[in-house]
C-alpha cells in the first residue's frame, strides 16, 4: 500500500476541513481527488506529504508513518514524493536544466553526467527535449507545468502528487498534461492527482475521491 489513511482529521490553521478520513491507495494507481474549491483537497495533500501536522489519525505513505514523523525524516519522505502544483513554482531565475538540477542536487546527487542524463531522459519523457536553456518566462503555461512535472520525476518518485495541475490551462493544454499523467502512470508510478474538471473522468475513468462537507467520500466510474 502507497498510501493508507486511518481515521484522520485534516486540519489547516488548526481549523477541521476534512473529518475521520479513511481511504488506501495502492501502488500503480491512478486515483482522482475532487470537490469545490476549498472542500479540502489541497490540505489532504500537503498532510500526505508533512506539509500539515496530523492531529489526529495514522497516515502511512510510502512505508513512512506521516502522523508522527520527524522533522529529520521528513526529507527522505519527499524524496520518494513528486510533487506537482497548479501554480508550477519554477525558480523564475533559473532555466530549465538548472530547475531540474537543484532537486537532484538537493537529495545529494553530485555527479553531473549523471543529473545531465537524467535531465536530458525527463525532458525527452514531458515532450521539451530540446528547451533546457530555456527561462520559465520564455515557455507558455503548458510548457512550463511540463517542466514541473519533469522536476517532480526526477528523482524517480514511487508516487506523485498533484494538486489542481491544469487548473491555470486551457482545456487543449489540459487534456494534454492529463494525458502525461497517465503516461507516467503506465509506467508504474502511482498518481493522486486534485482536480475539478469533471470531464477528465469520462475521458480517462478511474478510482475518484470526492471531498464535500467536510468528509471525503468514494466513487467508482465503470
Amino acid at each position: 500500500m502507497i498510501i493508507s489513511v486511518k481515521n484522520t482529521d485534516i486540519c489547516h490553521a488548526k481549523k477541521l476541513v476534512l473529518k475521520n478520513v479513511n481511504f488506501e491507495i495502492e501502488a500503480g494507481e491512478f486515483v482522482y481527488l475532487a470537490g469545490k474549491t476549498g472542500s479540502g483537497k489541497s490540505s489532504l495533500l500537503r498532510t500526505l506529504y508533512a506539509d500539515l501536522p496530523v492531529f489526529k489519525g495514522k497516515i502511512e505513505v510510502a512505508n513512512y508513518d506521516v502522523s508522527s514523523i520527524s522533522d529529520k525524516e521528513i526529507p527522505f519522505l519527499r524524496r520518494k514524493i513528486g510533487i506537482v502544483f497548479q501554480d508550477f513554482q519554477l525558480f523564475t531565475d533559473r532555466n530549465v536544466a538548472e530547475n531540474l538540477a537543484f532537486v537532484m542536487e538537493a537529495v545529494g546527487q553530485k555527479d553531473q553526467q549523471k543529473i545531465q542524463n537524467r535531465i536530458e531522459k525527463v525532458l525527452f519523457q514531458v515532450g521539451l527535449e530540446n528547451m533546457q536553456n530555456k527561462m520559465p518566462y520564455e515557455l507558455s503555461g503548458g510548457e512550463q507545468q511540463r517542466v514541473a512535472i519533469a522536476r517532480a520525476m526526477i528523482n524517480e518518485p514511487v508516487l506523485i502528487l498533484a494538486d489542481e495541475p491544469t487548473g491555470n490551462l486551457d482545456s487543449e493544454v489540459a487534456n494534454s498534461i492529463l494525458e502525461l499523467f497517465w503516461e507516467l502512470n503506465r509506467t508504474g508510478t502511482t498518481i493522486f492527482m486534485a482536480t475539478h474538471q469533471h470531464l477528465f473522468f469520462e475521458k480517462y475513468p478511474a478510482k475518484i475521491f470526492f471531498c464535500e462537507e467536510k468528509e471525503l467520500k468514494f466513487v467508482k466510474l465503470v
